[in-house]
């Protein structure tokens, strides 16, 4: 007689057993959370802008994890927080130019095997065919619980995430800063709303509670934790940074993983009901991860997980980038690296950004150049998107656009009165320069404690500058003085045209600017210029299809020769105060 098989049935037992011990006996689990943020294109180990290797990249991270996977006293989650699809050429290739086979960020996502990842202001920046694209790829889901369709009013993302990690459920709810219609043109977002932060947390984590009873509760959300940045307050709705806000006012969190303001952070709040949470987030560029190491123990009496949770930023200088993914990467690596080398000009002179920091510089007029010939405009606003940017003087090639402009901003052409172009400008000169009583005094507007010492920032033990320097506009198009003797208000003369005709504060000018700042980012337009927030769209007289960064590459290979000079349209008085707090804020911010 032929015996039945008797295999599924003692597996059954055994699990029956496994599981009453377990319940019986209690049960402890370490798992520990690995949280890639802003790694902006460095995927692989090497600066294709530079033409240098990294000591930092998604290879290095693979290396790091793999080796955690090894260990058999832990389980390992892995997180992406977003800002991924912009940054190195690396990312711009495969967005934009070889779009007829798998990104190379979802290839990536799913050979190193994510758990989850959320999506970035500057993923949506590279538009609906890019980021569409990479969401159809990924093995994973893309998080934004508070982007959501227009047309049907649930998230155009997905929510959240549920991962099961032997027995234990843990949920990680994804959100994307709400500040993206400040900063990109609404085609880039078509079709999506942007929701404030805790109103949408709060509304997830009542849902998650009840439906899937989570025994860890993750936040993974692309933004900062200066809820106070760019002078935001903290019941502001829409706040840019508010994951620390999510934190302490919506009860329910374990972790709060952060992203999107490049600061590393590993600290605890206490939330409206006394618990605490744990706030983490690496820097960018896949230099370092945050990891939250969590044990958990199953609490018989209560039936119910204790969980101890720590946390640490882990830097990846200390791992070698991983064999099998650099193999598997092997045709992408020489690709991209084929792509940024072709030459397309000669410049007869080195330019950097760092001479842009004090006055007119090549650098910048460079840009201003290439933005009045391309939309006939009467005036040019642009700021240097790099704080130490160089290049040498000779061949150039697609490598150094990145270089030269770091997003991909369009480029607007608006109308703008003469006196908003002023106003516009002395609400830059105010973000940029100091008030100089003296020539002893700083030229650049740096940040200061209560006794009036500078501020030196952690990661570069520099003087840390009150304001973004890609905040830092100059015109073109017209003469004009900076008086950094004068206060708020009254730092600006503007002479005349660049032609020599007059300048009328009363007269309609075409001016070219970028999409970022078109739209209101850096508040120049709405702030500087007083101009209405909602009044923004009805300005913008025309915009390019593509990037500005491939109009220079198409300007650059037209000139063929290019001789950058400073174009000498304005200038910083007093100029004896300008000639030596320029030398002394040179040697504070480059060490020279």
């Amino acid at each position: 007689m032929k015996l039945k098989n008797t295999r599924p049935l003692v597996i059954t037992v055994v699990s029956v057993l496994l599981l009453f011990a377990q319940l019986t006996f209690g049960q402890s689990l370490k798992i520990k959370i690995i949280e890639t943020s802003d790694v902006h294109g460095v995927i692989l180990p090497y600066d294709f802008i530079n033409d240098r290797p990294l000591n930092g990249s998604l290879a290095h991270v693979y290396s790091y994890v793999e080796e955690e996977r090894e260990k058999s006293d832990q389980q390992v989650v892995l997180l992406d927080n977003g800002d991924i699809l912009q940054g190195q050429p690396t990312v711009y290739y495969y967005n934009f130019e070889k779009t007829d086979v798998p990104n190379i960020v979802s290839e990536a996502f799913n050979f190193m095997g994510y758990d989850a990842a959320t999506v970035g202001n500057h993923d949506i920046e590279t538009g609906h065919p890019v980021y569409d694209k990479v969401r159809r790829e990924l093995n994973i889901p893309w998080l934004a619980a508070n982007a959501l369709d227009v047309q049907t009013g649930k998230p155009y993302f997905t929510p959240y995430q549920i991962i099961n990690v032997k027995g234990v459920k843990i949920v990680v709810l994804g959100m994307i800063t709400p500040h993206i219609p400040h900063w990109l043109p609404e085609k880039i977002w078509e079709g999506i709303r942007f929701e404030d932060m805790i109103t949408t947390a709060q509304k997830w984590v009542k849902i998650i509670k009840q439906k899937e009873h989570p025994d860890v509760l993750v936040g993974l959300f692309h933004a900062g934790v200066d809820y106070s940045y760019n002078n935001q307050k903290r019941e502001e709705p829409l706040n840019e940074n508010a994951s620390k806000l999510v934190a302490e006012q919506v009860p329910g969190f374990d972790v709060v993983f952060v992203g999107h303001d490049h600061e590393t952070w590993n600290f605890s709040v206490t939330n409206s009901i006394g618990k605490e949470v744990l706030i983490l987030g690496p820097t960018s560029g896949a230099r370092n991860v945050g990891v939250a190491n969590i044990e958990m123990n199953y609490n018989i009496s209560t039936s119910s997980w204790d969980k101890k949770i720590t946390g640490e930023t882990v830097e990846m200088k200390n791992y070698a980038p991983n064999v099998s993914f650099l193999d598997y990467f092997e045709n992408s690596f020489r690709e991209v690296k084929d792509y940024v080398s072709k030459p397309i000009g000669t410049f007869t002179e080195t330019i950097t950004s760092e001479e842009s920091m004090f006055g007119d510089s090549p650098f910048m007029s460079l840009i201003h150049t290439i933005q009045l010939q391309l939309t006939g405009a009467d005036v040019s606003f642009a700021a240097p998107l790099s704080f130490s940017s160089k290049i040498d003087k000779g061949t150039i090639y697609v490598r150094d656009m990145f270089n030269l402009y770091r997003y991909e901003n369009l480029l607007y052409t608006i109308e703008m009165a003469g006196q908003e172009i002023k106003d516009y400008l002395e609400y830059a000169s105010y973000l940029w320069f100091n008030q100089m009583k003296s020539e002893d005094d700083h030229l650049l507007n740096f940040d200061v404690d209560e006794n009036g010492n500078l501020v030196y920032a952690e990661r570069t033990n520099s003087p840390r500058l009150k304001n973004r320097y890609y905040n830092f506009d100059s015109a073109a198009g017209i003469n004009y003085i900076v008086d950094v003797s004068q206060p708020k208000g009254s730092k600006i003369t503007i002479t005349s045209m660049s032609d020599g005709t007059p300048f009328d504060s009363n007269k309609k000018y075409k001016v070219a600017l970028n999409s970022y700042r078109g739209n209101g980012g850096g508040n120049h337009l709405t702030e500087g210029a007083q101009i209405p927030k909602k009044e923004l769209a009805s300005r913008v007289i025309t915009s390019t299809e593509k990037d500005l960064r491939y109009y220079m590459m198409k300007w650059i290979e037209e000139q063929k020769i290019v001789e950058p000079h400073p174009m000498g349209n304005w200038k910083v008085i007093p100029e004896e105060w300008w000639k030596k707090g320029k030398e002394k804020d040179d040697k504070l911010l480059y060490s020279r």
